[in-house]
């Protein structure tokens, strides 16, 4: 009886320390990770670079309104020839115009001088820029179609 009693005291005597322990420590939580913000859309991203290029580029002939000089240099504000057919808006960036253009009801006969030193992705968000401007509304200009309209592809 004696050795019974000894070992329910002992286990009673680990129970008791036992209860007394600490849990052991839980791994820390961590916060949720946050995902990445989105990235700016594509057409933004170019809408904006194209500004920049507007700015150095195209200013001081098509103004800041896109508006242009009567009868010189064409206005870029809802007209079909800018968020018309792609390619020769292109083409006209890459190798200049002299010819007179009737646009909107009226003559534009300025010299546009050649920019193909701005590469594709400067022409395309230019004229990406343009189209998304001035109260227009038309599809983004890729690099890829400047490539093509560069090397000789139509216009």
């Amino acid at each position: 009886m004696k050795k019974g009693m000894i070992i329910l005291s002992l286990c009673a005597a680990v129970i008791v320390v036992l209860s007394q322990q600490k849990a052991p420590a839980k791994a820390p939580v961590r916060a949720p990770v946050k995902a990445a913000p989105a990235p700016v859309s594509t057409l933004a991203a170019s809408v904006a670079r194209g500004n920049i290029v507007y700015k150095k580029v195209c200013l001081s002939c098509h103004m800041a309104d896109g508006g242009g000089v009567p009868r010189m240099n064409p206005p870029l504000m809802q007209t079909s020839y800018v968020t018309g057919d792609k390619s020769k808006l292109i083409y006209i960036v890459l190798k200049g115009m002299n010819d007179r253009v009737p646009i909107e009801d009226d003559y534009y006969s300025n010299t546009m001088a050649a920019h193909a030193d701005l590469s594709d992705l400067q022409v395309a968000d230019v004229l990406t820029f343009v189209r998304n401007s001035f109260g227009n509304k038309a599809t983004a200009v890729t690099p890829a179609e400047v490539k093509i309209v560069r090397s000789g592809g139509h216009k």
